[in-house]
């Protein structure tokens, strides 16, 4: 599974500031690139949650895109006076309000307001509950709990981590914030901050919380958790790609429709 060479180029536009800033600066066509290179050593390993970090602007949503981007949740609307009529009609009110607890929306009041009236972390739920409903076992959220306070985002990330792992599925998260790591446990994590892949592998009885946490934190990365026995870490380091590039990708993808 992915390995990833993408090279993202653009050019400045013809304007007159847009040239007042090329002069100003000095800015040569190859700064107009972004190259983001490695891989994401999943291939023959069980895994349920993955786990893209790192700053802003560091290529997770474009690596997310060329590696999942048929699992990306995007695209979805919602209609319905009742959110709970939004889902799938194939499944009975019953069915709907299982995979609506599961990943932590549990007011039934709220399962009948329109979308657009709940707060962003039952929007996220929803979105979330949606993809199990509609995708199966397999997606990926950009932007996870970018929108949501932090205690929020916490109790989100452990009830989508315990309704993916109960149903095996697979789910990549792709956020900015290190904190939901020890809530969602996941099985590896790649840090675009550090261009750096780490699968964590538990002894026994599995991934538990924290478990690879404080060696990434000694490695810069992770900045919580607390380490726990028997667990072997597994690193693949991406090195800095060379200055000239031969080949060019546009990142642009198309929307995955609802």
């Amino acid at each position: 599974m992915p390995h990833f060479d993408i090279l993202k180029t653009y050019d400045a536009s013809a304007s007159f500031r847009a040239k007042s800033i090329v002069d100003l600066f000095t800015i040569e066509r190859e700064n107009l690139a972004e190259r983001f290179k490695g891989e994401i050593a999943v291939e023959g390993k069980g895994w349920n949650i993955g786990l893209i970090v790192g700053g802003s602007g560091t290529g997770k949503s474009t690596i997310a895109r060329e590696c999942f981007g048929d699992w990306l949740i995007e695209g979805m609307e919602y209609v319905a006076a009742s959110v709970i009529d939004d889902m799938p009609e194939g499944l009975t009110a019953r069915e709907v309000a299982e995979v609506f607890t599961s990943v932590g929306f549990a007011s039934p009041p709220s399962w009948l307001k329109p979308y657009g009236v709940l707060s962003n972390g039952e929007k996220m739920r929803v979105d979330l509950a949606r993809a199990i409903m509609e995708r199966g076992d397999r997606f990926a959220f950009d932007e996870f709990t970018s929108v949501v306070d932090r205690r929020v985002a916490q109790t989100g990330s452990a009830a989508i981590a315990k309704a993916v792992r109960k149903r095996g599925g697979q789910f990549v998260a792709v956020t900015c914030h290190h904190d939901v790591a020890e809530w969602l446990e996941p099985d590896w994590i790649y840090d675009t901050d550090q261009q750096r892949f780490f699968f964590a592998q538990g002894n026994g009885d599995g991934l538990k919380s924290g478990s690879m946490f404080s060696k990434l934190r000694a490695s810069g990365g992770i900045k919580s958790g607390s380490a726990l026995p028997s667990i072997t870490i597994s690193t693949t380091t991406c090195k800095t790609p060379p200055a000239s590039l031969s080949a060019s990708m546009m990142g642009k993808s198309s929307r995955i429709p609802a």
